[in-house]
């Protein structure tokens, strides 16, 4: 054996080390068996409006507005009660809230705080043509270059971050506050939306006022469009609001709008901001529920799995699977298409020691088989099982995020500290908790998953002596 080292060449020989240390350590190796993951998974899947469903579709996450009046009482005066009763009540059904803050929406008034109008603000009051399915209505859309507007608005934001950023009761926000419904236009009247210096503003506060909680814009733009201000670069997620009837562009005329189109035009790393940035949206009303019939009688309406693939969509709002228990195909094809959004993370083997010195080393190995990454650093740990309870717990190493769809396995390499385990047998298990103390943790696309403990994925069977 040491004639044969010899002749090995240097980084032949360390290699031959490493998979000697290796083999030492980890001496017993298990595959695990896949199995698609639960459709109700964290900050991923189809989301209703707030406390709307409950018990008709699987969901963790709710959605709900709030008028920019409700929460504004003066320049740096604010009114959270509203906020707090929403995430109250969401987080108190185990779910995140996603949630987006308007100053217009047709056919309603007092949007816009007193204040503000008291010292000047103009308003400008039209019939708003672009309101299908529903009639034109009215609609007031505040002058958008006016500087006590700008200044209560980035006030607003950096009150709103220093308060909620990183919130566990919140998954993702949507950048709101301009234009008709938040969405960032006011079409018909394009002459009336914010300009792109007023745009910027926005960006910047809402950039400088959260760290950790994900912000999502309506529109990709790059530096030639004519309307936006480029956020390609900017460390915001997008949303597409007619999700499965304009996200996909054919070859018909007019199509410049769609969402995959737009996204090309806004350039490589507008194209690329799903890797690090999360995308979500709502399927477009008139499609809502039917995208998931074997024959949605509509041909506007385009194909869920592809628009999933495409976009990487991880969540979307489609309230027509919540108003009633879904007819059976319609459920049968949205749970295996809804199933596909985000991420789905399996372990493939999981490598185990002898448990020597009271230390048990684990090595898994972690792939991502879903359409997108985890946007959030939420910690793992270890388990040890034993007669269907976990006595112990360990903090793992390792990390979701950033683990694309299609990239090599990420392996987490510990060593668990048994020294106060009395010996026996147990099953060591791995789970991913949600920060929310009544919300889902991340369950994995493995047969094991919840097998011995709720939330648990049980790995392998383990010898403390």
């Amino acid at each position: 054996m040491e004639n044969a080292l010899k002749s090995i060449k240097p980084l032949g020989f360390a290699l031959l080390m490493i998979f000697l240390a290796v083999t030492t350590i980890y001496g017993q190796q298990t595959n695990l068996e896949y199995t698609p993951a639960p459709v109700a998974n964290p900050l991923k899947g189809l989301v209703p409006y707030a406390g709307v469903g409950d018990d008709v579709f699987p969901h963790t996450m709710e959605f709900s507005y709030f008028r920019f009046s409700d929460l504004m009482t003066g320049y740096e005066t604010y009114n959270w009660q509203p906020v707090e009763e929403l995430l109250d009540a969401v987080s108190g059904r185990g779910r995140q809230a996603i949630f987006r803050i308007y100053l217009e929406w047709p056919n309603r008034t007092d949007l816009i705080p007193g204040f503000l109008l008291d010292d000047g603000l103009k308003v400008f009051k039209y019939l708003n043509t672009n309101t299908q399915p529903h009639p034109p209505s009215d609609v007031e859309t505040p002058d958008y270059e006016d500087e006590n507007l700008r200044q209560a608005l980035t006030n607003f934001i950096a009150a709103l971050g220093h308060r909620y950023d990183g919130d566990p009761r919140i998954g993702f926000i949507t950048a709101g506050l301009l234009g008709t419904w938040g969405e960032w236009h006011t079409y018909p009247r394009d002459d009336l939306f914010a300009s792109k210096t007023v745009q910027a503003e926005i960006m910047d506060a809402y950039e400088a006022a959260f760290k950790i909680t994900p912000v999502l814009l309506r529109y990709p733009a790059g530096d030639d469009s004519p309307v936006y201000v480029s956020n390609a670069d900017r460390p915001f997620g997008y949303h597409d609001d007619s999700f499965g009837w304009a996200t996909i562009p054919t070859s018909d005329q007019g199509q410049e709008w769609y969402y995959m189109n737009v996204l090309a035009e806004a350039g490589p790393a507008a194209l690329e901001k799903w890797k690090k940035q999360p995308i979500g949206g709502e399927v477009r009303p008139e499609a809502w529920g039917k995208i998931f019939d074997p024959d949605p009688q509509d041909s506007n309406i385009q194909d869920f799995g592809e628009s999933v693939d495409q976009t990487h969509v991880s969540w979307l709002m489609d309230s027509g699977m919540f108003r009633e228990i879904p007819g059976e195909e319609r459920m049968k094809r949205a749970l295996a298409e809804v199933r596909r959004m985000g991420y789905e993370f399996h372990i493939t083997t999981v490598t185990t020691g002898d448990a020597a010195n009271n230390v048990l080393t684990v090595q898994i190995e972690l792939e991502n088989r879903g359409v997108a990454p985890f946007y959030y650093d939420w910690k793992g740990e270890y388990g040890l099982i034993e007669d269907g309870r976990v006595i112990k717990t360990f903090s793992a190493k390792g990390t979701l995020t950033g683990l694309l769809p299609g990239d090599s396995p990420r392996i987490w390499a510990d060593e668990l500290d048994v020294s106060d385990i009395p010996p026996g047998d147990y099953i060591l298990a791995l789970s991913v908790p949600n920060p929310l103390p009544a919300g889902l943790p991340v369950r994995f696309a493995n047969t094991t998953q919840d097998r011995d403990v709720p939330g648990w994925l049980s790995l392998v069977e383990v010898a403390i002596r």
